[in-house]
């Protein structure tokens, strides 16, 4: 479960590219939050500090209690604009989460196993579906990562998502459909040998038809 972390960020006057340029050229990062029963907030963050948080990976599913002069408010960070250039955080929206909120996020996939995998040690691979998985989650039970075991697969095995164990609260975004996770393939010289091999059954097959089609004319 992503751990709660505290961020200062400080009010910010003005709207618009204008103010949003002065603070960029004092070292701050320009953010909004908003959601819940409060009005929108302008604020700015330390651009060193966002940029540590942003690094250390999983940002858009890390809760955060934002500090603005001691008035403490929990939120999650819903996006951050980053400049085309030089790749660095440019604005951040941060949305409010209330006692009992959810939240629909996309969640990392980590695959295990793979060393003790029958069907890849045969030379099998790890076909990778889906890389993560859209989920909504309680605000208090926010996991960093969807573990998936894939110790037990063979050749052509799958892993669906009702095969999962999610944490409590969370549910897939898509209900109704067993949808697939990963599943092990054939390596791909096993798969064109197969192809190579219905090709051939094929020319046989139609070579066999047309010496039947002569012998009869």
């Amino acid at each position: 479960m992503a751990q709660i972390q505290e961020l200062k960020v400080e009010t910010r006057d003005g709207t618009g590219k204008g103010p949003a340029f002065q603070a960029r050229q004092k070292g701050l990062i320009p953010a909004i939050v908003y959601g819940g029963t409060g009005n929108p907030e302008n604020v700015a963050v330390d651009s060193r500090t966002l940029e540590r948080h942003v690094e250390q990976g999983h940002f858009l599913t890390t809760l955060l209690m934002l500090d603005v002069a001691g008035k403490k408010t929990r939120v999650i960070p819903r996006e951050v604009q980053l400049d085309p250039v030089s790749d660095r955080p440019v604005h951040v929206d941060f949305m409010r989460l209330s006692e009992g909120a959810t939240v629909r996020l996309e969640i990392p996939v980590h695959f295990n196993g793979q060393d003790a995998s029958p069907g890849i040690k045969k030379g099998g691979v790890l076909n990778i579906v889906r890389h993560s998985i859209a989920l909504i989650c309680p605000a208090d039970n926010i996991p960093n990562t969807i573990e998936v075991d894939v110790s037990g697969l063979d050749i052509n095995e799958t892993i669906h998502i009702n095969a999962l164990t999610l944490p409590n609260g969370v549910k897939p975004v898509i209900r109704g459909r067993d949808f697939t996770v990963c599943s092990i393939v054939a390596p791909t010289s096993v798969i064109e040998e197969q192809k190579a091999a219905v090709r051939l059954d094929q020319r046989a097959a139609d070579d066999a038809g047309e010496v039947g089609r002569a012998a009869a004319g």
